[in-house]
């Protein structure tokens, strides 16, 4: 399958050194490029693209709010965050706003393209940093006593499907949970299929959270 990718970001030459990348990978096809948030807007309406390389700073719309409107009009778009400054702020925002991925400009290609691609498969890529930083922020605002079944979705999940969340919530891989409960990885991908779609969330990220917030588990 050829993942169809939109690039927004307000400088050219960058735009140009993505899609030239891009376009050498026999999976990945640039479809349009976009010098500012509300045309990265309507390009993801019209294009629908499969993953939207955002920038942060465009002038007029910024490539947040752009975010959050592209998440919003074409669903099953991932979009993906670039961006030259490494701010706690971005990212928050940008992962409020419904991105499955923060990543600073100078990551290398090769990092760049497992992302997408990780991204495009439903996957959220943010380095371990911004979890960390994340999951400290979450830390105030979880309040203190109480049981794991506060959340009533938690209900919906099976206990297997419990025990994933929880491994999630931890912040292990795929292959790392499946060694851990010695499943098959694709039983594991599948468990994590199932507790998105049953917990109504959009990719890993917003499980960890969950799984904080409706106290699963505990910061430690």
């Amino acid at each position: 399958m050829t993942i169809r990718i939109l690039i927004a970001d307000d400088e050219a030459l960058l735009r140009m050194a993505f899609s030239t990348v891009l376009e050498a990978q026999p999976d990945m096809a640039p479809v349009g490029e976009a010098a500012d948030g509300d045309q990265a807007v309507r390009l993801a309406r019209e294009l629908r693209p499969d993953v939207v390389l955002m920038d942060v700073r465009m002038p007029g719309t910024d490539g947040i709010e752009a975010t959050r409107q592209v998440v919003r009009i074409s669903p099953l778009s991932r979009v993906l965050i670039l961006t030259t400054f490494d701010l706690d702020e971005y990212a928050f925002a940008g992962l409020d706003a419904g991105a499955s991925g923060f990543l600073l400009k100078n990551t290398r290609p090769e990092e760049l393209l497992t992302a997408i691609r990780s991204v495009a498969a439903g996957d959220a890529v943010v380095t371990p940093r911004i979890t960390r930083r994340l999951l400290e922020n979450l830390r105030p605002h979880i309040p203190d006593g109480g049981s794991a079944g506060r959340d009533e979705r938690l209900g919906r999940l099976s206990a297997r499907e419990r025990e994933v969340l929880v491994q999630v919530g931890c912040g292990l891989s795929n292959s790392e949970i499946a060694a851990t409960l010695y499943l098959a990885e694709a039983t594991v991908k599948s468990h994590l299929g199932r507790i998105l779609h049953k917990l109504e969330l959009r990719d890993r990220i917003q499980a960890v959270v969950f799984a904080y917030e409706s106290r699963l588990i505990h910061p430690a």
